[in-house]
């Protein structure tokens, strides 16, 4: 499933975000990133997809 979601985050950032933490601070942020600049939008929704278990912070 990652490789699905990192596949997403190239296209939109925020998107891969939320479908690995939902909507909260680390989607926020990426939101942001990918505002200013697409790229850090990249890295940082890669990063997330990476780094964070599925579903963790995930406000529901």
């Amino acid at each position: 499933m990652d490789i699905l979601r990192i596949a997403v985050a190239i296209f939109i950032p925020p998107l891969g975000v939320f479908l690995q933490v939902g909507i909260g601070t680390q989607f926020w942020i990426n939101l942001l990133l990918t505002l200013l600049g697409y790229i850090p939008g990249i890295v940082h929704a890669i990063w997330i997809i990476l780094k964070v278990p599925d579903g963790a912070g995930r406000n529901l």
